[in-house]
């Protein structure tokens, strides 16, 4: 069974950084694309951004291109979201997803990713 585990968040002032983590079980880690999604009160599930199975390449929603970045380390089965400059418009539920199909790259719809963690809350204050 695949578990999927954020931790980090939090509560940050306008400008400042967060990070947070998932911890991946479950699945041969190393060989699925994972994908960062938010979802604020009342909005739908959004994508953040990816990062390829191999770590090679990240690709972004222009919301967040040049402030978050997404990294990897296989070893530890692990995939991070570091933050910086954020804005109040940055609030949300942030998930960590695993792609459903193996060595996939690039997808950005909800749909496409199979496994989700429990979510963690990001809250930007202004």
């Amino acid at each position: 069974q695949v578990q999927l585990v954020e931790a980090g968040g939090g509560l940050v002032q306008t400008g400042g950084s967060l990070s947070v983590s998932c911890v991946a079980s479950g699945l041969t880690f190393s060989s699925y694309t994972m994908g960062w999604f938010r979802q604020a009160p009342g909005k739908e599930r959004e994508f953040v951004g990816g990062i390829r199975w191999s770590g090679g390449s990240t690709y972004y929603s222009d919301s967040v291109k040049g402030r978050f970045t997404i990294s990897r380390d296989n070893g530890k089965h692990t995939v991070y979201l570091q933050m910086n400059s954020l804005k109040p418009e940055d609030t949300a539920v942030y998930y960590c997803a695993a792609d459903s199909i193996p060595k996939r790259v690039g997808r950005t719809s909800a749909a496409n990713f199979g496994s989700w963690g429990q979510g963690t809350q990001v809250t930007v204050s202004s």
